[in-house]
This record gives C-alpha cells, sequence and structure tokens, in this order.
C-alpha cells in the first residue's frame, strides 16, 4: 500500500490547472525547484475548494487520521473507493464534500508479502502530474501546553484496485487518480450526485509508467545513488 510519495517543491501552492496536466505548467523562474518526498504523518499540501470564498486553495494537512486512542499514531492512512460512502470513518467527509486533491510526481508502493517491505518507485510518462484523490476531516486533538483542544487538519489516501502494472508486485491496491476533466466534480465545484463524484474513483489502465525497485539502504554505508532492477513497463 502507497505509504509514500515524492511532489515538486513549486507544486506546493498550485491551485488551478489547464490540459494538458504537465509539469510543464509549474515550473518556476525565480525558484530553484526541487523534488520533496512525502510519508505518512508529512504534511501534505493538499488542494480543496473553499465554497464561501468559491475558490480553490491549497492547505497543509497530516496524512493520517489520528487513532481514537493516541491522536499521535496515524490510523486509518488509506480510504478504500468501493466503501467510501458506507464506512464510518470515511462517509461523512465524502457526504459534506472534504474532498481533496494532492499532486505527485511520483508514487511508492510494495508487495504484499510477509517479510522486510521492498519498495517500488512508479513514475509517469515524463512530465506528467498525478492528482490523488483525498479525504480530508477537521479534529480537535489535546495539546500538552494548553487546556483547552486544539484543531488539527488531518487527510487519507483514496485507493482503488490496482492497475495491471502495480499488480505484478503483488499488491491489489493503488492510489486513485482522477482525470482532469474529474477535479471539479470531486471537490464539489460542480453540483453533482454522490453516485457521480464516486463514479471519479477509477483504477489507471492504459498507461505508460515505468517501475524500479528501490535500494535497501545498508547501515553503516552511503546509499547508492539511483534505483536499479526495473521490473515493468505498461
Amino acid at each position: 500500500m502507497c505509504g509514500k510519495f515524492t511532489a515538486m517543491a513549486s507544486w506546493a501552492e498550485v491551485v488551478a490547472f489547464s490540459q494538458p496536466l504537465t509539469a510543464e505548467r509549474f515550473k518556476t523562474k525565480d525558484v530553484e525547484d526541487r523534488e520533496l518526498a512525502y510519508r505518512v504523518m508529512s504534511n501534505v499540501p493538499m488542494i480543496v475548494f473553499d465554497k464561501r470564498d468559491g475558490r480553490r486553495r491549497a492547505l497543509p494537512m497530516r496524512w493520517g487520521y489520528p487513532d481514537p486512542r493516541d491522536w499521535h499514531r496515524p490510523r486509518p492512512i488509506h480510504a478504500r473507493s468501493e466503501g467510501i460512502d458506507t464506512t464510518r470513518a470515511f462517509a461523512d467527509s465524502f457526504a459534506l464534500g472534504h474532498r481533496g486533491i494532492v499532486l505527485m510526481r511520483s508514487f511508492n508502493e510494495a508487495p504484499d508479502v510477509e517479510g522486510p517491505a521492498v519498495q517500488h518507485r512508479i513514475m509517469p510518462e515524463e512530465g506528467r502530474v498525478l492528482a490523488a484523490a483525498f479525504l480530508w476531516r477537521r479534529f480537535d486533538v489535546p495539546s500538552d501546553h494548553r487546556a483547552q483542544p486544539q484543531p488539527m487538519l488531518a487527510c487519507v489516501m483514496v485507493t482503488v484496485p490496482a492497475n495491471a502494472l502495480i499488480a505484478t508486485l503483488p499488491t491489489d491496491r493503488m492510489p486513485a487518480f482522477l482525470a482532469p476533466e474529474d477535479w471539479p466534480v470531486w471537490l464539489g465545484e460542480e453540483d453533482a450526485g454522490l453516485d457521480r463524484v464516486k463514479a471519479c474513483l477509477k483504477t489507471v489502465e492504459g498507461v505508460r509508467w515505468t517501475m524500479t525497485k528501490e535500494e535497501r539502504r545498508a547501515k553503516g554505508t552511503r546509499a547508492k545513488p539511483a534505483v536499479s532492477d526495473p521490473t515493468g513497463l505498461i
């Protein structure tokens, strides 16, 4: 299951797009761009639609809803698309329009097998941007320094059945990536029934992605400078 992805630093404030959705649109002239890695518990840049102001906004949100018994622990971190409208933990976020998008340059998956996780990095075609569907909620969590609970925005990644490439790992899930034309429906900019919103969550097939195994860092040694062992192209 995906627990890591990368994005470019310049995308953190991106709130609009037009076709085609490519990295070329997000290049900046004044700032040297760099790749950032986000993991569970990171504050990820979430694109949401602010109905009050009638515009999109980019907000930082912690990846992982807080565990009811210990808010420091992230649980859950994923929401299965099939039950997104009926599962207690997600149904309210979905119905109330607490839906967002996170832009990705790549994402990681690992085989669903026993033993240490073997991470694989999946990259789309050169210059393409992946738009992953997320749900989010506002939580009031305890504070070590204040008597009153403090608000926290937290999010979970929506997943769908794995496509043909990722299923070879093997694993049966992958992030739900939105087509550009589905952004307004998912974000709530367009009036749409929940059935139509849910229909935006589809397994992406028929694309040319590369998948490479990431080398594990050996203790006391420097990591290899690049990934190796290509495992698939579709």
